[in-house]
């Protein structure tokens, strides 16, 4: 069923909630209406009685419950082909939608083949034809060796391209040297193209780990983070902008976890640089101290850190130096979470939790007096606007009618068993949070609705194309 009417008492238009009611045509917002406070009962008679057949594709939302736009999620791992016993599109997808995400835009690795050519990239989609459930784009990859591949990618709909600046964890997609990383971006600039940036410094992590001991075990997490410090994050950001004054590209840093890196980052915005920033829900919900021992499903590259500077990553986004909060979802199977256990060197580095991330940040948001509308607008607009898509991340005229029904009241105790990730490990197993995903909408179809959280979704998502490529429309719709 296609929904063709909204109509609910808290809709976020323009960063406030106001009583609305929303007409959608072949997915799309074509109108809105605001209205007066209590109005919507009286709203959706005179729509019954006005549009023949209104009913069916009508829904009037419970007034305790807030309209939101659709997440984007800019960062996520899914992993198929190649290593989809680790997570796919279908089951990364679904969790996606059950926790208010509408895009996802993959991540190039760890799919084997990466996706750094055209060839791979067409492998990746024809992989996930026919099984997402919410609308999904792609990451080119920067690798040694691509540079003339780079611009074919990104004419073919890529919304950029990410790199490493250390070994990534998997052999078939390596780290540049910065001669690489200044051609790659010479060459991404040429075309106005986005560079994304895994800011580690391979040297001061090495030195780390050999003050840490290489051969001893570490399972205190705090003992682990230490082998890959703060400094290795300041050098890596350091080097990064006097690349980007080099080469004048567009450049953006993944997954900040240190906010010893913000000043840095403040002096090349005031410089006028093109610097985006994002970090992610688990550095903003716990702290390297309080985690287990031996609980790999903790680990991820950058490491989680201390409390102080979690709160500062808090301050970085109050202040707007952090642009973004994406869920960096990493999964693998437990196998691979808990190799070498209880040596957290060994285990895999990476975090599941797509399906969680939105809830929990605003869960933590509303303990420090942030309200969900700012939650909103740096995991959905501030999103879209990073990966361009101009029809997502808010609700306003002629965008895609995402959406997502949020009660800010629902407690629950998050399961990892129980999530959609193909995978039941999470860092977030037994995390307490206040608010909930209830309903989703893509595009004017209804996932699931407070009313009906059984009912089996539908694949109804398609592939999203970046702007380089000549269609900037959802394929497959």
């Amino acid at each position: 069923m296609m929904l063709r009417h909204l109509i609910a008492e808290q809709v976020l238009l323009d960063g406030a909630f106001t009583p609305a009611h929303l007409e959608i045509l072949a997915g799309e917002i074509v109108r809105i209406h605001r209205l007066s406070p209590g109005e919507g009962r009286r709203r959706a008679e005179i729509v019954k009685a006005s549009d023949v057949g209104a009913g069916a594709g009508m829904t009037v939302v419970s007034p305790r419950h807030q309209v939101l736009p659709g997440n984007v999620d800019t960062h996520v791992h899914i992993n198929e082909p190649g290593r989809t016993s680790w997570e796919g599109f279908a089951t990364g997808t679904m969790a996606a939608a059950l926790g208010g995400v509408t895009a996802v835009v993959d991540m190039p690795l760890n799919s084997i083949p990466p996706t750094v050519n055209v060839a791979s990239l067409r492998i990746k989609q024809q992989a996930a034809a026919g099984q997402t459930y919410v609308d999904v784009g792609f990451w080119g990859g920067i690798i040694p060796g691509n540079t003339a591949a780079l611009r074919p990618l990104w004419e073919a709909g890529v919304f950029g391209f990410k790199c490493f600046l250390l070994p990534s964890g998997v052999e078939e997609f390596p780290p540049v040297n910065a001669a690489q990383l200044r051609e790659a971006m010479t060459e991404v600039a040429s075309f106005d193209g986005l560079v994304i940036v895994h800011a580690e410094d391979a040297e001061t992590i090495e030195r780390a780990t050999d003050l840490g001991g290489r051969r001893r075990r570490l399972s205190h997490y705090a003992d682990w983070a230490q082998t890959r410090p703060h400094d290795a994050e300041v050098a890596a950001v350091s080097d990064l902008i006097e690349a980007m004054r080099e080469t004048g590209c567009r450049t953006h840093i993944l997954h900040l976890a240190s906010a010893r890196a913000l000043d840095l980052i403040a002096e090349a915005r005031a410089e006028g640089l093109p610097l985006t920033v994002e970090t992610c829900p688990h550095y903003l919900c716990f702290d390297a101290e309080a985690i287990p021992d031996g609980a790999a499903e903790f680990k991820c590259c950058p490491p989680i850190r201390d409390a102080g500077n979690r709160e500062a990553l808090w301050d970085g986004l109050r202040e707007g130096l952090i642009d973004a909060v994406v869920s960096d979802h990493s999964p693998s199977t437990v196998e691979e979470k808990h190799r070498g256990a209880p040596d957290l060197q060994q285990a895999w580095g990476g975090i599941s939790g797509l399906q969680v991330g939105f809830s929990a940040v605003a869960h933590e948001a509303r303990l420090r007096g942030i309200g969900i509308e700012t939650v909103s607008a740096w995991m959905a607009k501030h999103t879209a606007q990073l990966a361009g898509l101009e029809r997502k991340g808010s609700i306003a005229l002629g965008k895609d009618a995402d959406l997502v029904i949020y009660d800010p009241w629902q407690t629950h105790m998050v399961s990892a068993a129980g999530l959609a990730h193909k995978n039941p490990i999470s860092a977030y197993d037994h995390f307490e949070i206040t608010g909930a995903v209830v309903g989703a909408v893509l595009r004017g179809t209804p996932l699931y609705t407070a009313q009906d959280t059984t009912s089996p979704l539908a694949p109804v998502g398609g592939f999203l194309q970046g702007i380089g490529s000549p269609s900037l429309s959802v394929l497959g719709r």
